[in-house]
């Protein structure tokens, strides 16, 4: 491209969209890149305030922003999203469908330490819906060069940056455990809480099991929704080190050594998931934190779960920054740091 004054412009093909905002009125663009520039443009750029402008000047080494701008598109879209209208070098993403949006942080990371391009985005692993925007990228300069662009697509190419993985229908089922609950000296107030969180995905009850604090009889009622179809399985109660307290012994031995006990989120600590059998079907122990706090380290898995993820003991670990809900007394989650 070249800069040359707008008196002289007639002719020529402007390189780059030219705006024109008037507050409380309109923003719009009424010069777009590719508009041969005519004698009565001349006085309407000048009332824009565009005394000189930069016309395209044919150059193979480089490459126009909206071009450059379709390449950072491509890096980042993966499944279940669409992007919008290319503008001044911008491209924006949005969800194609309710899902978990997910980030591959590192290549997000790369693409931005390259200058003259950026992409910024929401964080992954919450919850989408349709049409929510997730992502938005800008080529910084007018033009950038080819080689760099080139550079880039290589380095980040095997996986896109973002992807939005929908949420499946499950088949839940709920061992609630505790004797004052199994002998009705007190009445089971936490399955509601469990079923109102789950009522925000595609979920159906298929069993619901009230047990005494007897291991054997938590890893049987475990068992038994398993063989009902369950293919998520959650346990309320007996979640802390009381002597009474046996629900993590009965997962652990539900689904062996890949039980992971405890977490770095506050309130949560005392959290528990594991995964039974070749289908990988999720077991979770739900500390009474979750009965009584408004937003919990379930909230936080929980999305997660529902997208099919298997959490690995580097992803519960990887919460404690951001693992500190501040427990306001309004809530705005996930509108809020925690999590993030």
């Amino acid at each position: 491209m070249k800069l040359v004054k707008t008196d002289d412009a007639a002719g020529q093909v402007l390189c780059h969209d030219i705006t024109r905002i008037i507050k409380g009125v309109t923003k719009d663009t009424p010069f777009r890149k590719g508009h041969v520039v005519t004698k009565e443009d001349i006085p309407v750029l000048k009332s824009l305030g565009k005394f000189n402008i930069y016309v395209w000047e044919n150059d193979d080494t480089m490459m126009h922003e909206n071009d450059a701008a379709m390449v950072l598109y491509e890096i980042c879209r993966g499944d279940n999203l669409t992007g919008g209208e290319v503008r001044e070098g911008k491209i924006e993403l949005a969800a194609a469908c309710d899902g978990l949006l997910t980030v591959d942080r590192e290549r997000l990371d790369l693409v931005n330490s390259f200058g003259q391009m950026m992409i910024a985005s929401r964080h992954g692993n919450f919850p989408v819906k349709k049409g929510d925007k997730v992502a938005g990228t800008r080529i910084i300069p007018l033009v950038i060069e080819k080689e760099k662009m080139e550079r880039v697509k290589k380095m980040t190419e095997g996986a896109p940056i973002f992807n939005v993985k929908p949420f499946l229908r499950k088949k839940a089922g709920i061992v609630t455990t505790g004797r004052e609950v199994y002998e009705g000296l007190i009445e089971d107030t936490f399955t509601d809480v469990i079923l109102e969180k789950l009522s925000d995905y595609e979920v159906s009850l298929e069993g619901h099991i009230i047990c005494s604090d007897d291991k054997e009889m938590i890893v049987s009622a475990v068992r038994n929704l398993l063989d009902r179809g369950c293919d998520l399985i959650i346990c309320t109660g007996g979640m802390s080190v009381d002597p009474d307290d046996l629900t993590p012994y009965a997962i652990k031995a539900v689904t062996g050594d890949n039980g992971i006990y405890g977490a770095p989120v506050l309130p949560g600590a005392m959290f528990m998931i594991g995964y039974c059998g070749d289908e990988n079907i999720p077991v979770m122990g739900l500390p009474g934190c979750v009965m009584y706090s408004k937003r919990t380290i379930f909230d936080l898995v929980l999305p997660r779960v529902m997208a099919g993820e298997i959490i690995h003991k580097e992803d519960i670990e990887s919460l404690g920054e951001g693992g500190l809900c501040l427990g306001c007394s309004v809530c705005t989650f996930p509108n809020c740091g925690f999590g993030k």
